[in-house]
């Protein structure tokens, strides 16, 4: 009243208006989209067949090596079964199938699982298995199946770094 100065106009309850329709709303994801669409949309370099290489080795090397460290206690029936569904999820991800979300929670997944952080790892997995089911369900089992079973190596119970050998530990 003793001030008389105007209303602050950056308060007007039509200020949020003013943003462009969309400028907060998330990128479509899940099953209202009809497939995984790694080539459209804004290229990235994850789009370029050399990248792609690249990236799928960082995510595929670090799980092949878990599942080396699971076959001395692992069934084999078992290992061969991993082993054949990372094979699809290499083939996918070389061939460009996987989007971008997929590949990006995937290369955070392996980053999980060589810290041994297996509940985060879980978390991942259950993510991916819930938004990206049918881009994903011929080889996230597979990744399960490695989680649990690296989880349940000798190392991984003694918490030792995730640079030990578990073959060296084994009395």
């Amino acid at each position: 009243f003793l001030a008389g100065a105007p209303p602050d106009p950056t308060r007007a309850p039509a200020a949020p208006a003013a943003r462009p329709p969309g400028a907060l709303r998330p990128p479509p994801s899940g099953p209202a989209s009809p497939g995984p669409r790694a080539e459209s949309g804004a290229p990235s370099a994850a789009d370029c067949p050399e990248e792609r290489s690249l990236l799928a080795d960082a995510v595929l090397a670090p799980l092949r090596e878990a599942l080396d460290a699971c076959r001395g206690t692992v069934q084999k029936q078992v290992c061969d079964d991993i082993g054949r569904r990372l094979t699809v999820l290499g083939d996918a991800w070389a061939q460009g199938k996987l989007s971008a979300p997929v590949r990006k929670r995937m290369t955070l997944l392996v980053q999980e699982l060589q810290q041994q952080h297996w509940d985060a790892a879980d978390e991942i997995h259950r993510s991916l298995m819930v938004d990206y089911v049918n881009e994903v369900s011929q080889w996230l089992v597979g990744v399960k199946r490695l989680i649990a079973e690296t989880r349940s190596l000798p190392a991984a119970e003694t918490g030792g770094s995730a640079e030990a050998d578990p073959g060296q530990e084994n009395p």
